[in-house]
């Protein structure tokens, strides 16, 4: 499913506009970037969480050359699977 895909699915079953689906999507998904920015927690209940994951900095190789190379620490989204997600997806079935 694409974010295109998404927005056509809000705008049919909500009865609303595409332009308006897309301002909600949108609307969405920049609140979870700004959430994430923040390093706070993202938690759906029955969907899963996002957290930021840090990253130490560490010495790594580059696989074509050989060459070491410096890898600054970072912070990545990671996204755990509730429980209520894992089953339904297991079971072949929607909530």
């Amino acid at each position: 499913m694409t974010k295109a895909d998404l927005i056509n699915i809000i705008s049919e079953k909500a009865g609303i506009t595409r332009v308006k689906a897309e301002t909600v999507v949108n609307t969405v998904f920049d609140s979870m970037v700004e959430a994430l920015l923040r390093n706070d927690r993202i938690e759906i209940r029955g969907f899963g969480s996002f957290v930021n994951r840090e990253y130490e900095a560490y010495r790594g190789r580059n696989p074509r050359t050989g060459e070491v190379i410096h890898v600054d620490q970072k912070r990545l989204p990671f996204f755990k699977v509730g429980k209520e997600l894992k089953e339904d997806i297991n079971n072949g079935t929607t909530s």
